[in-house]
């Protein structure tokens, strides 16, 4: 299926263990997408793993969530959404905006 009517992207545990937005280099120097990163995975250690966040709180999954709340973020660096599990099974090569959702929000 290569359409856009898959492309609303559930808020979900599954999909926030798919982003690669943690791994981007968009995000890569923000220290509040770092800070976000390390108490997602303390949340996760100390076995609340079965609750979805805030998605405040996560760094990521910004096709689902729309822009991202931290403002140091570097868009002039090279986006790898194309590299996303979420990206592919909801075909976002598809939607507008097509990259960048940290940015631009979320999918449509």
């Amino acid at each position: 299926m290569n359409t856009c009517e898959n492309a609303k992207v559930p808020y979900t545990l599954e999909n926030i263990k798919k982003c690669m937005c943690p791994k981007c280099p968009v995000q890569a120097d923000s220290k509040c997408a770092m800070d976000k990163l390390d108490n997602l995975m303390k949340q996760y250690e100390s076995g609340s793993e079965g609750n979805v966040p805030k998605n405040q709180d996560v760094p990521g999954v910004y096709c689902s969530t729309g822009r991202a709340t931290c403002q140091d973020l570097y868009p002039e660096e090279q986006c790898i959404c194309y590299t996303c599990a979420v990206w592919k099974e909801y075909h976002l090569q598809n939607v507008k905006p097509t990259m960048y959702f940290c940015q631009r929000g979320g999918a449509v």
